[in-house]
Formats: C-alpha cells, sequence, structure tokens
C-alpha cells in the first residue's frame, strides 16, 4: 500500500488559535495542510482569502494545498500563489478553460490539483489527468464543515486510481469530506493516498484526534 498521510483541513481549526493548532498537527507529523477558500458564488458559503494564507504561510513551512471553491479560479490563481499557496486545487465544474488553467497553475512554479464533486464522474477528468498531480474526490457537496461522508464516494477513489494506472500515471488521490476513524479505512482501501479530515482532526484533543485516524488506517 502506497504512503498515506493525514491532511488537517484548517476550516475546522481555531481561528482564533489557529498557530497554536497548526503548531500541535505539525508536531504529530503533519506535513501537508489544507485550505478551503469559497466564494459565496460556487458554492454557498464565504471563508477566506489570500491574505490570510499569506499570514499561515508566515508560520509555518508545511505544504499549503489551497482548494478553490470558487468560479473562475484562473483570476485569482496568481493571487493565492503568491500568498504561499504550494499546490492549487480548482474545480473541474468551475472551469470551462481547465486544461489552460492547470498549465498556468504550473507555470507559476507550483503543483496542481483538480477536484471533482460527488456527481461529477471521474472520466471528466481523461484529457487532463496528464497534467495534474493532484486528484481530488469531494466526499461531500463542497461548501461546509462537519456533512457526513457520502457512502459509494469510495467507488469514485477506485475509479480514479484505475484511470490512472491506465495512463500509466502514479498521483496522489485525496478525499475530502466526512472523513473519520470510521471510514477512513474504507477511503485508504479504495486508494486514496490523503485523507483530508477536519472535524476529526480539530473537534477534541487534536493529537489523540490524529492517532486515531492513523491507527483506523494501520488495521488494513
Amino acid at each position: 500500500m502506497e504512503k498515506i498521510e493525514v491532511v488537517p483541513s484548517l476550516l475546522s481549526a481555531n481561528f482564533a488559535n489557529l498557530a497554536e493548532d497548526i503548531k500541535k498537527v505539525e508536531s504529530i507529523g503533519c506535513s501537508r495542510l489544507h485550505i478551503d477558500v469559497m466564494d459565496g458564488h460556487f458554492v454557498p458559503n464565504i471563508t477566506i482569502g489570500p491574505v490570510v494564507i499569506k499570514s499561515i504561510r508566515k508560520i509555518t513551512r508545511s505544504h499549503l494545498q489551497t482548494h478553490l471553491m470558487i468560479d473562475q479560479p484562473g483570476k485569482y490563481i496568481k493571487d493565492f500563489i503568491d500568498a504561499g499557496s504550494d499546490t492549487i486545487i480548482i474545480h473541474q465544474e468551475a472551469c470551462p478553460e481547465i486544461g489552460e488553467t492547470i498549465k498556468e497553475i504550473k507555470k507559476l512554479g507550483v503543483k496542481a490539483g483538480v477536484s471533482i464533486k460527488p456527481k461529477t464522474p471521474v472520466e471528466t477528468l481523461k484529457d487532463i489527468i496528464q497534467d495534474l498531480d493532484l486528484i481530488m474526490i469531494m466526499s461531500v457537496e463542497p461548501g461546509f464543515g462537519g456533512q457526513s461522508y457520502i457512502l459509494g464516494s469510495e467507488k469514485k477513489i477506485s475509479e480514479s486510481k484505475a484511470l490512472l494506472e491506465e495512463k500509466g500515471l502514479n498521483l496522489p488521490i485525496g478525499v475530502d469530506g466526512g472523513i473519520n476513524a470510521q471510514n477512513a479505512p474504507l477511503v485508504a482501501k479504495a486508494g486514496a493516498t490523503h485523507l483530508i479530515a477536519g472535524n476529526a482532526v480539530f473537534k477534541g484533543d487534536i493529537l489523540e484526534n490524529i492517532k486515531s485516524l492513523y491507527r483506523s488506517i494501520n488495521q488494513l
């Protein structure tokens, strides 16, 4: 089995004490942080912008993957890269010129990922997959933290893995939405390598929560 990482989603962290929460997850070995950006148009919620990411960048050396749940992401990618993002994840559904946007992200010197909503078929990625650094499967409808995992999402993870194998590629597969110690083994077995977790990390004892997630994965 490939190495599996728990990726804390900062949307569920305590923003009044964000630096401390980041230190805690890093102290137990997390080296990648997930940052959700929502615009109130592509999804019915508004979160943060480049100024917050710039502040986060100042307090951590961890890999920052910024998930743009916004319309017309191509207009804003440079702002988020300049703020300190190491990976930009855009939505297939929000970007008509997705191939060009991916190339622009990589031209600006960072990694490019594409996320798809629960109802979007994996096959929609087949023409761009060779240009990606990461695939991310949404296991909830994007827009709000704390939602429950949609059963059956693991099928799309398996389909993503099969598509990568068909193309002779070996990319990380992320899964985002409702991940916890109960379903983590399910998605890991299906082929997910980046398990993005918000409430399952930050609600309660952060260190024990991350240990619990890894214990559940290591049972496989």
